[in-house]
C-alpha cells in the first residue's frame, strides 16, 4: 500500500510540474503580447486557459482521492496538502495572464503607446519568482523559496511607482486616458501574480519544515 502511495504521490509531483510549465509559458507569452502587439498570441492565451483549468481540476481530484484511499500522514501528507495549494495559486496566475492578454488585445486595438520600463521589469521578477518557486517545490528548497517571498517586495515598490507615472501620462494626453489605466491594469495583475508566487514559496517552506509562514513576513 506504501509503495502504491508513492507511486501516486511521483504521479502528483508530474502533474504540478506540468501545470507549472503551461502558467509559466502562459504568463510569459501575455508579457509578449503587450510588448509586441500581438493580438494572435493574446489570443492563444485567453483560449488555451481552458486547459490550465481542466488539468487544475484533475490535480485537484488526484489529491482528494489519495487522502481518501491511503490517509497519508507527516511530509506526504504535507505534501498532498501543499500540492493542493500550490495547484490553486498557479490557476490563478493562469487567469491573471488572461486579464494581461485581454490587456494586450484592447491595447493593440488602440494607437500605439510607450510602454512604461516599470512593466517589463515587474514581469522580469515575476517570471523568475514562478520559476524560482517551482524549482524549490522540486528540491525542496527554504532558501529559494525564501527569496522569492523576498522579491514580493520589489514587485509591489514598482507597482507603487505605475500610479504617479500613469498619473503623468494622463495628465500630458488626457484623450488617453483609457489605454493609460490598461497599462495600471496590467501592473495591477503582476503584483497579484506576485503575491501567487510568494503563496507558492511558503507552502513550500511549510511542506519543509511544518510551519506555516503566511503572513509572518508582515511587520
Amino acid at each position: 500500500m506504501n509503495q502504491h502511495l508513492q507511486r501516486e504521490i511521483e504521479k502528483l509531483k508530474k502533474n504540478i510540474m506540468i501545470i507549472g510549465t503551461l502558467v509559466e509559458e502562459s504568463l510569459r507569452d501575455s508579457i509578449k503580447a503587450v510588448i509586441e502587439r500581438n493580438t494572435t498570441q493574446a489570443q492563444t492565451i485567453i483560449k488555451d486557459d481552458s486547459i490550465i483549468d481542466d488539468k487544475e481540476v484533475e490535480l485537484e481530484e488526484e489529491c482528494l482521492k489519495i487522502l481518501a484511499l491511503h490517509q497519508p500522514v507527516a511530509i506526504d501528507l504535507r505534501y498532498i496538502i501543499s500540492v493542493l495549494k500550490i495547484n490553486n495559486d498557479l490557476e490563478r496566475i493562469g487567469d491573471l495572464a488572461v486579464n494581461i492578454a485581454e490587456r494586450a488585445v484592447h491595447l493593440t486595438s488602440q494607437p500605439p503607446i510607450n510602454i512604461p520600463e516599470t512593466i517589463p521589469r515587474m514581469a522580469n521578477i515575476v517570471q523568475n519568482m514562478l520559476k524560482d518557486s517551482l524549482d524549490a517545490l522540486v528540491n525542496m528548497d527554504t532558501i529559494r523559496a525564501g527569496e522569492v517571498c523576498e522579491s514580493d517586495d520589489e514587485v509591489d515598490d514598482l507597482l507603487n511607482g505605475m500610479f504617479p507615472l500613469v498619473q503623468s501620462m494622463i495628465e500630458e494626453e488626457p484623450e488617453r486616458i483609457d489605454t493609460s489605466l490598461q497599462l495600471l491594469s496590467i501592473s495591477r495583475y503582476l503584483e497579484r501574480a506576485a503575491d501567487h508566487c510568494t503563496n507558492i514559496a511558503e507552502d513550500v517552506e511549510y511542506l519543509v519544515d511544518g510551519k506555516i509562514r503566511r503572513h509572518s513576513y508582515q511587520v
